[in-house]
C-alpha cells in the first residue's frame, strides 16, 4: 500500500486518525519518497485528498520539521488556494518550519499578512505562531510583525488572550517584554481564573528573559 492510499479519504474513514498515523509512520521512518508522494497530491482534483495530504504534512512538520522544509514553496503556494481549509493548513505547516526557512517565508510576508487579516480563527492562531517564530530570527522581521501581534492581543476576545500570549513568547525579548506585560495586566479583569493563570505563567516566563 502506498502512502497516498493510507490517507483517511482512501481508507473511507471520516477521522483524522489515519492521517495522524501516517504522519507518525513517515516521520519515524524519515521516508522522503513517501513524503514527496503526499506533497504531489496537494494538487489532487479531490479537495478531500488535498486536505488529508496537508494534514499529514503539518503533522510531520510538528514531529520532524526538517522533513517538510524542502517543500516550503509548495506550502506557500497554498496561500492562494480557493479552499479556506488549505490556507489555514498552510499556515500551520509553515509555522512548523518558520525557524528553518525564515527568509523564504518572508518573501511572501505581504500575502501572509493579507490572509491573516482575512482569516479564520485557526488562521489567526497559527498566524501568530508563525509570525512569532519569524520575528525571533531577525530584528527586521520583528520590527514589522511585533506590532501585528500586539494589536491582535489588544483586540482579541478574552478567551483568546492566553493562547496568543503563549504563542507570542518566542518573539519576546528584553526590549519588548514590557509591552506584553502591560497589555496582559490591562486585560486581566476580562479573563476567567483559568485564563488569568495561563497568562501569569506567560509573565513568569517573560520575567526570566534577560
Amino acid at each position: 500500500m502506498t502512502a497516498i492510499e493510507k490517507i483517511a479519504f482512501f481508507q473511507n474513514i471520516r477521522s483524522e486518525i489515519p492521517n495522524q498515523r501516517l504522519a507518525q509512520e513517515l516521520a519515524f521512518a524519515e521516508d522522503v519518497n513517501s513524503i514527496q508522494e503526499i506533497v504531489d497530491n496537494l494538487s489532487h482534483k479531490n479537495r478531500n485528498v488535498r486536505s488529508d495530504c496537508l494534514k499529514v504534512l503539518y503533522e510531520i512538520g510538528d514531529l520532524k520539521p526538517f522533513l517538510i522544509r524542502p517543500y516550503v514553496q509548495d506550502l506557500l503556494s497554498l496561500l492562494h488556494d480557493k479552499e479556506n481549509r488549505m490556507v489555514w493548513g498552510a499556515f500551520i505547516a509553515l509555522a512548523t518550519i518558520a525557524k528553518l526557512s525564515p527568509d523564504e517565508i518572508w518573501e511572501q510576508i505581504d500575502t501572509l499578512l493579507e490572509k491573516f487579516d482575512q482569516g479564520s480563527v485557526i488562521t489567526v492562531v497559527w498566524g501568530i505562531k508563525l509570525f512569532a517564530s519569524l520575528a525571533s530570527t531577525r530584528q527586521e522581521y520583528s520590527k514589522k510583525l511585533f506590532p501585528v501581534m500586539v494589536h491582535t492581543l489588544e483586540t482579541c476576545i478574552p478567551r483568546d488572550i492566553p493562547t496568543h500570549a503563549e504563542n507570542i513568547l518566542p518573539a519576546i525579548n528584553a526590549g519588548n517584554q514590557k509591552i506584553i506585560f502591560s497589555l496582559l495586566t490591562s486585560r486581566q479583569d476580562e479573563m476567567t481564573a483559568s485564563q488569568l493563570s495561563r497568562c501569569r505563567r506567560v509573565i513568569k516566563k517573560m520575567q526570566a528573559i534577560t
